[in-house]
């Protein structure tokens, strides 16, 4: 693996079940201190590529490097090793709606950590200043909107100060102003920190904005395309062009494999 390479999927094949491949013989590579789009349509693997990474499942084929060494998840301590390097942005943010904006940010920091509240409390507002939302610690969950629920889960996210930062549909369900600050504040935390940041996704201008290189997949589990934005904005690919620009025709169908209708329905052909 080269230096430069933090992450590295290797040939990797995964299905949940046997009858559906989700990932087929898919490799990438996750550079160090840079922003990597993984873009594709819904249900092409791009959630799954990040349970991968964090050793919730094991593939079957293939294997996923962490810094130098293969993600085990039948070794428990290495798990927990890697995962403390993590850190995780999820779909629709997942916080905690019992916990106030501050306890929210600081439960990593309780559960991983044997700090000062005084110490806590310097970092939480550290974080929060940092999104923007410092002045917004001490409300509940249920008081704040979607794009202000997505940057407190970014600033939990953070807390740690992970090696790598895993982002899991950052813009989904975004007005266009939280989308545009919600892509500032990953370009700018990835430059300040220095972290690798691997951003899942479908908007393809948001990704491409901020992301210094992009894969494309597609249903079935493959990688079709990759290369820095430019790169694919400029592709001649049918499939690329198609996903890129969202037209509705292409090689890349609407309806999901299926036997003629009449059959179904059980009329002669």
């Amino acid at each position: 693996m080269n230096s430069d390479t933090f992450i590295q999927i290797d040939h990797v094949t995964f299905g949940y079940d046997a009858s559906r491949t989700i990932l087929n013989d898919v490799s990438m590579q996750f550079a160090r201190g840079k922003v990597t789009a993984i873009l594709g349509g819904s249900g092409c693997g791009k959630t799954t590529l990040l349970r991968l990474i964090g050793g919730v499942y094991r593939p079957q084929k293939g294997r996923v490097m962490f810094d130098g060494q293969e993600v085990d998840t039948r070794n428990r301590d290495q798990l927990y090793a890697i995962r403390r390097r993590l850190g995780m942005l999820f779909q629709f943010g997942a916080l905690f709606t019992d916990l106030s904006v501050y306890e929210n940010v600081a439960f990593p920091l309780r559960e991983h950590m044997d700090l000062s509240e005084s110490m806590i409390r310097d970092i939480v507002l550290m974080k929060l200043n940092a999104v923007g939302l410092r002045g917004a610690a001490q409300l509940r969950i249920a008081e704040v909107s979607g794009g202000m629920a997505r940057r407190i889960a970014l600033a939990r996210a953070v807390a740690l100060d992970p090696e790598v930062i895993m982002y899991d549909e950052p813009f989904a369900g975004l007005d266009p102003i939280s989308m545009g600050v919600t892509a500032n504040l990953i370009r700018r935390l990835n430059d300040t920190t220095g972290a690798t940041s691997l951003m899942v996704s479908h908007d393809v201008q948001e990704c491409f904005a901020i992301a210094d290189y992009a894969y494309l997949m597609m249903p079935g589990g493959i990688v079709v395309a990759q290369g820095k934005p430019e790169e694919l904005n400029e592709s001649t690919d049918p499939q690329v062009r198609q996903f890129i620009r969202g037209e509705p025709d292409g090689p890349i169908k609407f309806h999901y494999p299926a036997p003629p209708f009449a059959e179904a329905l059980g009329l002669p052909q």
